[in-house]
């Protein structure tokens, strides 16, 4: 990210569940650690930022790939997501963010320094309402407090909620007209605080969503206190540098250096490109297809049967679709998107990895800054020299997400908005954010090519999210709406939403626990699959040091899970 040509890194240790022989250890002052005294304020307001995106990042991929935004392997869901998976969460979190925080805060403060110490409570709470989510009860007030709490017991997931929605109104007061100096970098809202405000009741928002709180969602809609545009945008935006240090995305670094990268989810493919199906009987492509994939090849299921590791056939035979997904989900493709040349892999598949880089779907320009897909259908693997160099983003909270929570909320809890109008918005805020991202790759865009048929234009011309094609895609959406019932207008509502949450798998995993919707949502290719993980498991570096912790189950349920939806 770009933040990292600026960020010098502050090594903090805390006791949070150290190892007993801390204490064997002759505890004297270190003139080398970091304290209020000698800590720099813009430095540790750097790394605030770094740990942030950090911690974000270390939840967002396995939430997602629960949701399907990702693909999940393993067979089942505890051998996918063990009590290791989310120990990087946990490190960054208790040990790296939120100790910077405290020692920010401890010179902020006193100081009058309101932008730094109000937006690094915002980027805490953020993490504080992400930890319950996916894991429920887990330490607060008694956590970070080093060696004279070693082992702090969890408190209620409920009341840690209560904490981080405290601490978004500290933050918004301190915030709210403030004409306090700016950090020296600030790489989310470049200091300005009136939309550092914007972004907590933003927060604020999307908690009331989980609590189905309709009071509280019509009160920061009318006041028009959330992010509404483009330009409140909540994002992390990476660089294009590739060493010393690396700052590019996260999925370019995966799929566009030397190794095959990721699996992709066939079933969030699928949702670009074949779930929706119009009244002529055609499939409804959304645009946004060829800035999130760039596919490697034109035809995926012509490959030798050495490529494919589809578990129950040997090539992509859609007849060998498992019985078990008939009941849920009778039209999700198997193994790949047929007569598309997308290909990721199916939920849960436990296989073997074999040859098959060459053919497998990259992540696209959207939002990791990777290649469009202009049909070139060459190998993305080529030494982080290709498409956007990495130079895309973390949407963290966009204002095309807030418009589709919206719609979402309009439906299911009756607030006061125009679900209809929302979706439409939705999707065209968008829209216009992934087109953004064609100032990337402007040579790819202008390139002109001639196609088989004889007809020739721009890459932008024949394959971009040209107005006309929005417009058509919107169209089909909005008639598949008006045809539904109250159910199925929720079900487009929310894999309208899912779409544009793209890169946000913490989103998209809330989503999923708050409505059971997609309807459609593509099983485990093993009809027993074990349990849905409603909650996580405790991180296993926190379980196996922390002598007041113990592990849970995945059916436990956070706070505001009612479970009166299914999930598989």
């Amino acid at each position: 990210m770009k933040f990292i040509n600026k960020l010098i890194i502050i090594l903090l240790v805390i006791g949070l569940g150290a190892c007993s022989d801390i204490l064997d250890l002759d505890l004297q002052d270190n003139p080398n650690a970091v304290t209020p005294e000698n800590a720099s304020l813009n430095d540790l307001y750097n790394s605030v930022q770094l740990n942030f995106v950090g911690t974000f990042l270390s939840a967002q991929f396995t939430a997602g790939a629960a949701a399907r935004m990702y693909h999940a392997g393993g067979g089942t869901y505890e051998d996918f997501a063990p009590a290791e998976q989310l120990d990087g969460l946990w490190t960054n979190a208790y040990t790296n963010l939120f100790p910077d925080i405290e020692a920010l805060l401890a010179i902020a403060e006193p100081n009058g320094f309101d932008i730094h110490a109000g937006s690094a409570k915002i980027m805490k709470a953020y993490t504080m309402l992400t930890l319950v989510d996916m894991l429920g009860n887990v330490p607060n007030s008694q956590a970070l407090q080093g060696t004279d709490q070693i082992s702090p017991s969890a408190d209620a997931d409920s009341d840690v909620y209560s904490s981080a929605l405290a601490l978004l109104d500290e933050a918004i007061g301190q915030l709210s007209g403030s004409s306090a100096s700016s950090p020296s970098f600030e790489g989310f809202f470049g200091g300005d605080a009136s939309q550092w405000v914007r972004a907590a009741n933003t927060l604020k928002f999307k908690s009331a969503m989980n609590m189905r709180d309709a009071s509280t969602i019509n009160s920061l809609v009318s006041s028009n206190s959330v992010i509404a545009s483009s330009d409140d945008d909540f994002e992390a935006q990476f660089g294009s540098q590739r060493a010393n240090p690396n700052s590019r995305h996260w999925m370019y670094n995966n799929h566009y250096e030397a190794n095959d990268g990721n699996y992709l989810s066939n079933y969030f493919m699928w949702l670009l490109n074949g779930d929706k199906v119009g009244s002529s009987g055609a499939a409804i492509t959304d645009p946004r297809s060829r800035y999130y994939f760039y596919r490697k090849v034109e035809d995926a299921g012509a490959q030798d049967q050495t490529t494919y590791s589809c578990h129950f056939s040997i090539f992509p035979d859609q007849t060998a679709t498992p019985a078990h997904w008939e009941a849920t989900s009778p039209n999700v493709p198997y193994c790949i998107i047929p007569n598309t040349g997308y290909s990721g892999r199916d939920h849960l598949n436990p296989d073997g990895i074999p040859p098959d880089g060459p053919i497998r779907t990259s992540y696209g320009l959207y939002p990791g800054g990777g290649q469009f897909d202009d049909e070139s259908f060459g190998d993305t693997r080529q030494a982080g020299t290709s498409g956007g160099l990495g130079a895309g983003i973390v949407p963290i909270m966009l204002s095309s997400m807030m418009d589709l929570m919206r719609a979402e909320a309009a439906l299911n809890l009756n607030t006061n908005d125009d679900a209809r109008a929302l979706l439409e918005s939705g999707i065209r805020a968008s829209m216009a954010k992934v087109v953004s991202f064609e100032s990337l790759v402007p040579a790819t865009m202008g390139d002109q090519r001639e196609l088989r048929d004889g007809s020739s234009g721009t890459v932008q011309d024949l394959y971009g999210a040209t107005p006309a094609r929005i417009d058509n895609y919107v169209a089909g959406v909005l008639e598949l709406y008006d045809a539904a019932d109250a159910d199925g207008k929720l079900d487009l509502v929310v894999k309208e939403q899912m779409i544009a949450s793209w890169g946000n798998g913490v989103e998209a995993y809330n989503l999923y626990k708050r409505t059971g919707k997609p309807n459609n949502m593509q099983p485990a290719l093993e009809a027993v699959y074990g349990d849905f993980p409603r909650s996580f498991f405790l991180p296993a570096i926190h379980v196996t040091r922390n002598g007041n912790a113990s592990q849970k189950a995945f059916t436990d349920r956070v706070f505001w899970d009612d479970g009166s939806v299914d999930l598989y």
